[in-house]
């Protein structure tokens, strides 16, 4: 089976280490076990640029989480990190002081920076990066354009838009949001491979990541919600009882108008896009009008709670698929 997953931050990147092992996709190898296939399409939006570094959370977190080098208790970041980089750009009193990255992780930026400015898109950057941690998955951005997500904001001294990592970091998002752009979107065309992987998925998941600025921002890039449309589409939410799993994903919800229930949510993203969705129990008995709503324990609170949300998830995308089919 071959299967599509828009995501980005820590919940998508967990969730697809238990997509990956109920696919049978041998994580060290990067080679299928099975006949299943997975491409990640990873958001872009969050990036930034930063002491000369093009920084993409997103697609790192994914490509480490799945290769095995991903800080486990932050969710972000690398593994056995230091920061002395960080102290010594301090020392200079070079600004941003509310972003950091540890030597590890600014490594990889390096890395990235060169490629970039020899002219590499940011997909083959991203390929090149992935050879290294074989994350078992094929990991697409969204785009090689550049898409930044902005926030308009009102800080009591006038209204004014600044980058979404300024906003979720360093003012965690308590400076309420009167919007949220994606700057450069509307001009941006789909990444190398993205609409042919969808065109041949048997299906698309999309994970429990922020709707807004994660999912919505993949969205967000033209022609990429009309491809997944046209397939079966299977979404998990990323609410539970009134309130964001992990994240503040609440406060971008408000920022678009949209309450912060798991029903809210999958109206928001539509019964044009959504076939099947996935509620935890706490939401049993959520309806939307034309799509399949069914719950379960949604909690990835280890390995094995996280693989049987995944197989949930593949479970209703097969069973959906084939009643479409049968309607011809």
């Amino acid at each position: 089976m071959r299967i599509v997953v828009p995501a980005g931050g820590i919940g998508g990147a967990r969730f697809l280490r238990g997509l990956r092992a109920v696919l049978g996709t041998d994580a060290s190898t990067e080679e299928r076990t099975t006949d299943s296939s997975i491409t990640v399409i990873g958001n872009t939006g969050d990036d930034i640029t930063l002491f000369g570094l093009r920084i993409c959370p997103d697609l790192d977190t994914v490509m480490y989480t799945l290769g095995g080098g991903i800080n486990e208790e932050q969710g972000w970041g690398r593994t056995d990190e230091s920061f002395t980089v960080k102290e010594e750009l301090a020392a200079y009193g070079m600004k941003p002081t509310w972003f950091g990255l540890g030597d590890r992780d600014t490594a990889t930026h390096i890395v990235r920076a060169q490629m970039l400015a020899a002219g590499y898109p940011l997909s083959a950057v991203t390929e090149a990066l992935c050879d290294r941690w074989r994350p078992g998955v094929r990991l697409l951005p969204m785009t090689d354009d550049q898409v930044e997500t902005h926030v308009v904001v009102d800080d009591g001294q006038g209204r004014r838009a600044i980058h979404f990592q300024e906003w979720w970091i360093r003012h965690r998002a308590a400076l309420p949001a009167e919007q949220i752009v994606s700057v450069g979107a509307e001009k941006a065309e789909p990444g190398p491979g993205v609409l042919a992987a969808i065109a041949e998925a048997d299906a698309v998941i999309l994970p429990p990541s922020n709707p807004v600025v994660s999912v919505g921002s993949i969205l967000n890039v033209p022609g990429i919600r009309e491809a997944m449309a046209a397939k079966t589409v299977v979404g998990v939410s990323p609410i539970i009882g009134g309130a964001p799993v992990r994240g503040m994903a609440d406060a971008c919800l408000s920022a678009i108008g949209v309450e912060t229930t798991a029903g809210a949510v999958a109206e928001h993203l539509g019964s044009d896009l959504l076939d099947g969705w996935l509620v935890d129990e706490a939401d049993a008995g959520t309806g939307v009008e034309g799509v399949e709503v069914r719950s379960r324990p949604l909690y990835m609170s280890d390995p094995a709670a996280t693989e049987a949300i995944a197989r949930a998830a593949v479970d209703l995308a097969v069973e959906l698929a084939e009643g479409r089919e049968d309607r011809g």
